[in-house]
């Protein structure tokens, strides 16, 4: 029995096709007239998540038995360990059936297994599927889409998903191989231009918090901002595009993935907003020349941000997993469905996210007040013109992708198609503004790599980068 179990968990591990080892009768003796069912496990066996272990080494006290159809008669039948044996065009699928599944698994009469689904999934392309009342003298429930697997096709058993603290009823059947349909439109806008626009974003986020991290020209407070806002952006793509591979979610948590996703855009926010605190408070102070290091300054700057995201993404966890009552999910058949963040943490972190767009348009306009107030600026004012300018435009852009981001939660196709393309058009104007929009930027760039020439004059540069070109010898 010892081998039979090691050469049943290797298979399955390889996923080769296999039958029955073992053949015992289960329920009424006789063995003239009775059906065939498939098990996964040995008889006194059940899964604990993906491996078989005996009952008597888990919490549990019965193995797995067949529950045949509602109002049927429980017919003679045989129990048959073994893997599911796939044919060369079908390839082994996962279902799971507990309390809050949309999946369903049954015996019928006859020995086979009966899916019940809420709508037709994908697996069910290309397999017969029936509807209400069809098949089976009219044995149906409530469910009118369902797949039917013959002895051979499918194996069932009791398994203890330990994760998640939940007891289900686990079957491998065979489903056909299903070509992906380049041609649908919303498989392809989501899983190949969604991921690409993502992927173009994080490289320009990246180039960003390079080139104002790398050039020591730039490495001032405002430039320390724009770099960490850059790197909060980047990890909240990466999460957002783990997030779109729906099919890999047996390997991955849409929880955590949501949170970095949402937490990141938050800290980002909170980077602006420390930027438009810095600039109205240098327009409004009397005195500029401060004995506070630029260096100082971030690590208040850092410690306001941090501590304002770590507060608010903790109301938001504590909020959806003690007062959450609809949780949303995604999965179904190929693994347990696993919770995601609901409208009540969206709504805390959103909420925040809102009160930092109005606080920054008030520092905006504030700041563009005292700016036409002034008569004459000195070189620093002068310089956080550039910066104040900087800020505005990335004020804009980040307020409007926030918008379709929030219309996108709708999950109407067309909003989401929105919120793609203005999510990649943003990273492009962000690059733009933050580099080559910029021509003290560009012209250190320039300078630095040696990549490229400029007709500027000092004359022409903006502030400070005459000093630059002077100590540079350019």
């Amino acid at each position: 029995m010892k081998r039979a179990r090691i050469a049943l968990l290797l298979l399955w591990g390889l996923g080769a096709p296999y039958t029955g080892v073992t053949c015992t009768s289960i329920g009424n003796p006789s063995d003239e007239g009775s059906v065939m069912i498939a098990k996964c496990c040995d008889l006194d066996e059940i899964l604990v998540d993906d491996t078989c272990i005996p009952v008597k080494e888990t919490n549990e006290t019965q193995p797995w038995r067949p529950e045949f159809l509602a109002g049927t008669r429980e017919p003679r039948y045989r129990l048959k360990v073994g893997l599911p044996r796939c044919k060369g065009t079908e390839h082994q699928w996962h279902v799971y059936h507990y309390p809050s599944s949309s999946d369903r698994l049954t015996i019928l009469p006859s020995g086979k297994l009966r899916h019940h689904v809420s709508d037709a999934s994908e697996p069910l392309r290309g397999r017969e599927r029936f509807d209400e009342g069809e098949a089976e003298g009219n044995l149906m429930d409530e469910t009118s889409v369902h797949c039917d697997y013959e002895f051979g096709d499918y194996c069932v058993d009791k398994v203890v998903l330990s994760r998640d603290r939940l007891v289900a009823t686990y079957a491998m059947v065979c489903v056909p191989e299903v070509a992906v349909r380049w041609t649908d439109t919303v498989y392809f806008v989501t899983h190949v231009v969604d991921p690409t626009f993502r992927a173009i974003a994080m490289a320009s986020y990246v180039a960003v918090a390079v080139v104002y991290f790398v050039l020591p020209q730039l490495r001032d407070l405002v430039g320390n901002i724009i770099t960490s806002m850059s790197l909060c952006l980047v990890a909240s793509q990466g999460a957002a595009t783990v997030r779109i591979f729906t099919e890999y979610g047996n390997h991955i948590s849409f929880v955590v993935a949501d949170t970095v996703m949402y937490v990141s855009l938050l800290a980002a926010f909170f980077w602006l907003n420390a930027l438009g605190y810095y600039v109205w408070n240098t327009f409004r102070s009397r005195n500029i020349f401060l004995r506070v290091t630029d260096g100082r300054k971030y690590c208040y700057y850092s410690s306001y941000v941090w501590g304002s995201t770590f507060v608010i993404a903790v109301t938001a966890i504590f909020a959806h997993f003690t007062l959450e009552t609809n949780k949303p999910t995604i999965g179904g058949t190929l693994y347990p469905a696993q919770e995601t963040v609901g409208w009540l943490g969206i709504s805390v972190l959103f909420t925040c996210i809102a009160f930092t767009i109005i606080i920054d348009l008030c520092f905006a306009l504030t700041t563009a007040n005292t700016i036409g107030r002034m008569n004459t600026c000195g070189r620093i004012h002068h310089k956080m013109k550039y910066s104040f300018k900087m800020y505005v435009l990335l004020f804009i852009i980040l307020s409007t992708a926030w918008f379709f981001l929030l219309l996108s939660q709708l999950k109407y196709d067309v909003l989401v198609y929105f919120y793609i393309v203005v999510n990649f058009i943003q990273a492009l104007l962000i690059l733009y503004v933050c580099i080559f929009g910029q021509k003290r930027v560009t012209f250190l760039l320039g300078k630095t790599c040696n990549c490229c020439t400029t007709d500027e004059t000092i004359e022409g540069l903006d502030w400070g980068e005459e000093m630059t070109a002077i100590n540079a010898g350019y």
